[in-house]
């Protein structure tokens, strides 16, 4: 740990990113327990930027689906402006965003994960129904894209200052993108009903809001099983605290998974699958002792 800055400028500006760091932090143990405990196998560095990630996509989600209002593409626009303008500065008076800039900033992450995800976000107000290919450049978009933003995180959290940013390789990539897509499925599966009721939304093709199937169950199942799988399989090249964090929070995912896979479709339209407490703590422990032991 490098020596706190003695210029008082320096020290201004360290406090206004603590600051913003702790905003990241508090949108996250706000929105979500399953992160958060796979973010605190971390270390501080990208725990901190996992959280500015999550943030960050999290307000703009809260815009289209909690909001919406009838500014609400205008008010999208604007943080997608924000966030723009902070990766060029590196300073923005919106918290979650100056944040957000500094893991930017840092691991390298930019507009090539940016724009497909607010365009993502756009296209939640205004598409109800999707067909394969809005579904699958949706997900892409909204999901795929983070778990590009999280294995940059990832990969940069040793890094020294003046090294060049680590990237991955194609296969990493694909796991990383296979493992946003099946969180986000499994989301989509535990919405299903507030999603029809509130929103009038499906996203699975062949869906209509309100409805399921044993059939259309289990081929999302297989669906989001076969993206587990590809993401378990490059869980070994992951540097070590990420493969805890990362390995503890599939086990939740693929707890929640089970849970959906064994109830009949009508109760998943109905009742939220959730995961309680010490049985999470459970899963979390178990990951831990799989890594300590050198099995993913």
């Amino acid at each position: 740990m490098g020596h706190p800055p003695t210029d008082p400028d320096d020290r201004a500006r360290r406090l206004y990113d603590l600051t913003a760091a702790r905003a990241g932090r508090a949108v996250l143990a706000g929105y979500s327990t399953s992160f958060g405990l796979g973010s605190r196998l971390l270390g501080a560095r990208p725990r901190a930027d996992i959280e500015a990630v999550y943030a960050l996509v999290r307000i703009a989600d809260e815009i289209v689906d909690t909001y919406r209002g009838p500014d609400a593409r205008a008010l999208l626009d604007e943080l997608e402006a924000q966030t723009a303008r902070a990766l060029e500065s590196g300073y923005s008076t919106n918290l979650v965003v100056h944040a957000f800039a500094a893991t930017a900033h840092w691991t390298g992450i930019g507009h090539d994960e940016l724009d497909p995800f607010f365009a993502s976000m756009r296209t939640d107000l205004t598409v109800r129904v999707h067909d394969r290919a809005s579904y699958e450049a949706y997900v892409h978009g909204s999901a795929e894209v983070v778990g590009l933003m999280c294995l940059a995180v990832f990969l940069n959290a040793d890094r020294l200052p003046g090294e060049p940013v680590r990237r991955g390789d194609e296969r990493l990539r694909a796991g990383a993108q296979a493992l946003g897509a099946a969180f986000q499925k499994i989301n989509f599966l535990r919405d299903l009903g507030t999603d029809a009721g509130g929103l009038g939304r499906s996203y699975f093709p062949g869906v209509a809001p309100g409805s399921l199937t044993q059939a259309q169950l289990d081929a999302i199942v297989g669906e989001i099983a076969a993206d587990l799988e590809t993401a378990r399989s490059t869980l070994p090249d992951l540097p070590r605290r990420a493969r805890y964090a990362v390995d503890a929070t599939s086990a939740l995912y693929e707890r929640l998974l089970h849970q959906i896979a064994s109830t009949p479709p009508d109760e998943v339209l109905t009742r939220r699958a959730r995961v309680g407490t010490p049985r999470k703590l459970a899963v979390v422990a178990g990951a831990v002792a799989r890594q300590s032991r050198g099995r993913s």
